[in-house]
């Protein structure tokens, strides 16, 4: 239902002409989801009842050997789990105190066999009994296992003896194809053979119909490991006698040979044991006649035979453990105790002096702290160049060799040594590192270069203004020097003219002697071009 619902907002969300419209379909499609879970609150409540009882209910595996122990009310059969089994079922002088199935486990021949307590079964037809009971009915239905029926002789449980033979009549039809044993409890108070005349009938009416009499009594454990041997046996003896009748034992079988002796003649052949061996006595470690063995020798003469040693009788030597009031075990100084002295000396010196008090990193040795020294000095050092240092910014303008030459000769200012000079170094940093560097794939962070000549590579220009701090306070007007950088922008310097030409060489230069150090060219930020100036 929540699906188709799905669908129909999914199909009109495609077709929202607004936010605010998808906003309250959205809505609407919440509130249908919530109304169809309302809806069906009474069964969901009932799904979470039934998942609580199956979990409470244990875990029985119907294919692995069992034991099921059935009966009326009260008469020993949680007793019995718990003397043979680890589970620890709840026990108590009253009727149906096991309302519900318990497994316990136990070993038998190397096998792990389950054995399961139900609750008692009253004397009733099926239709009248209760959820209870019903568990014991379909356990005795569905699980292939020895049937171990409890009876009470002692009618200590409220029921006579007849009306428990009644009950193992009325279920009969579920022990068919099963092992069966009557348990005969409370063997200590009544026995089988005390009984009246009339009552030893009908026990003897149950062991007619092929069921086998077992006497026990679970308070003196009287009976109770013959109760889960003969139990374990029958079943294992039915189970075997089952595959035999199937049609897989017929292809098992006739790869099967069984070699069987058989006797030449009549003569019966003893075996022979020598008499050497008939007159060995057992061995006693009481006897004082007995042979001594390698261990006897060994603590007779405190050590052990087979060491191979300098001299032979060092063989018998005791290991001491004290010497000298003192443990071999330990490390043995004479002068332990003047220096565990002097120890505590120095450091009540040290503690006393404050030299615990600080949570400074305490450093070992002498090299140590004279690196750590020298880290720090070199720390303050990057600190103080970087705070000198002039911050160019990450926008400064990049341009190409060729752009360069034309805004310095707009300016008045010849190019040609710095070209030759770019040509050189980068000459020079194509011999030291074989290549050249990996350009950075953001063309506007990089700079820009025309041509294929090797010298075009890595100049750079940027425009910076060099009293910032005079410009802000309005001390002094905006002086913008040009630097420029031919090492892929790691160094900047300042742009230097060349001495300006004579006036008849060259009479549109820009730049005059006062102002021959220092020039700004218009290759200035990107964003925002400045006009040429000198």
């Amino acid at each position: 239902m929540t699906r188709a619902n799905d669908q129909d907002y999914v199909r009109l969300l495609k077709f929202g002409d607004s936010m605010y419209r998808c906003k309250q379909l959205k809505r609407a499609a919440l509130g249908r989801m919530a109304t169809i879970m309302k809806r069906q609150k009474y069964p969901l409540a009932y799904l979470e009842q039934v998942r609580q009882h199956l979990s409470r209910l244990p875990a029985i595996d119907p294919t692995t050997r069992t034991l099921l122990v059935c009966g009326y009310p009260n008469v020993g059969k949680s007793s019995f789990v718990n003397k043979v089994t680890r589970a620890d079922v709840e026990v108590q002088p009253f009727a149906f105190t096991t309302r519900s199935l318990f497994v316990g486990h136990l070993d038998y021949k190397y096998l792990r066999w389950q054995v399961v307590d139900t609750p008692g079964i009253l004397d009733h037809p099926l239709e009248e009994m209760n959820t209870i009971e019903m568990q014991s009915i379909t356990a005795l239905a569905h699980l292939r296992a020895a049937v171990l029926y409890f009876m009470d002789l002692s009618t200590q449980c409220g029921y006579s003896v007849e009306a428990q033979c009644k009950l193992f009549h009325s279920i009969k039809p579920l022990f068919a194809g099963k092992p069966v044993l009557v348990v005969c409890n409370k063997s200590d108070i009544v026995k089988p053979d005390d009984l009246s005349e009339e009552d030893k009938a009908h026990p003897q009416g149950v062991l007619a119909e092929g069921a086998q009499l077992v006497t026990a009594s679970c308070y003196t454990e009287e009976g109770v490991m013959d109760i889960k041997n003969k139990g374990c046996d029958a079943l294992l003896a039915h189970r075997v006698e089952t595959k035999l009748k199937g049609s897989k034992i017929n292809a098992i079988a006739n790869r099967i040979h069984v070699a069987v002796p058989k006797p030449r003649d009549e003569v019966e052949r003893a075996p022979f044991i020598p008499d050497v061996v008939l007159s060995r006595k057992k061995y006693d470690k009481d006897d004082p006649d007995r042979p001594k063995l390698e261990r006897d020798i060994q603590e007779e003469n405190g050590g052990a035979e087979n060491y191979f040693l300098a001299n032979e009788e060092w063989k018998y030597d005791v290991m001491p453990e004290i010497m000298e009031g003192k443990n071999v075990a330990d490390f043995i100084d004479p002068d332990i105790m003047e220096r565990l002295e002097a120890l505590e000396r120095k450091e009540e010196k040290l503690e006393a002096e404050g030299f615990y008090d600080s949570d400074e990193e305490i450093l070992d040795s002498e090299d140590e702290r004279h690196a750590e020294a020298e880290s720090s000095r070199k720390l303050t050092l990057a600190k103080k160049h970087s705070k000198n240092r002039t911050a160019l910014p990450r926008t400064a303008g990049m341009r190409t060799m060729s752009e360069m030459a034309e805004k310095l000769t707009a300016a008045g200012i010849d190019p040609s040594r710095l070209q030759e000079r770019a040509k050189m170094l980068a000459k020079a940093r194509g011999a030291q590192a074989g290549e050249k560097r990996k350009r950075h794939d953001d063309v506007d962070e990089g700079m820009e270069v025309d041509g294929d000549e090797e010298g075009e590579d890595g100049i750079g220009l940027a425009n910076v203004v060099a009293n910032a701090r005079e410009v802000v306070a309005g001390r002094a007007p905006k002086r913008v020097p040009t630097k420029i950088a031919s090492d892929d922008g790691s160094s900047w310097a300042d742009l230097v003219a060349p001495v300006c030409p004579p006036p008849d060489e060259s009479d549109d230069a820009r730049c005059t002697s006062t102002l021959s150090r220092r020039c700004t060219a218009s290759a200035a930020s990107s964003r925002q071009p400045r006009q040429a100036s000198s």
